[in-house]
């Protein structure tokens, strides 16, 4: 799977576009595939609770998505990150 990542999640990943492997599910589950590959994104991703920051857009082929979704192991997914300050 191809993922496109936006703001401080390029530190974690090291650049904008990166692949991982991913066999196709849900949404829920690229984004897991996403922070097993590249774990410092965690904290960008995620509250201190464990549930996902509601202001992480998540989307797949163009199209905004929720973490239970389809996704298929071929979609490009972008990730935007929990944005802080003002």
């Amino acid at each position: 799977m191809n993922v496109t990542v936006y703001g401080p999640l390029r530190s974690a990943t090291g650049g904008k576009q990166v692949s991982v492997d991913f066999d196709g599910g849900t949404v829920g589950d690229a984004v897991d595939a996403f922070v097993a590959a590249y774990p410092r994104a965690k904290n960008h991703l995620y509250t201190a609770e464990g549930r996902l920051a509601s202001s992480v857009r998540l989307v797949i082929d163009g199209e905004s998505a929720d973490l239970d979704d389809p996704c298929p192991a071929e979609a490009s997914l972008s990730v935007h990150p929990a944005m802080r300050g003002g």
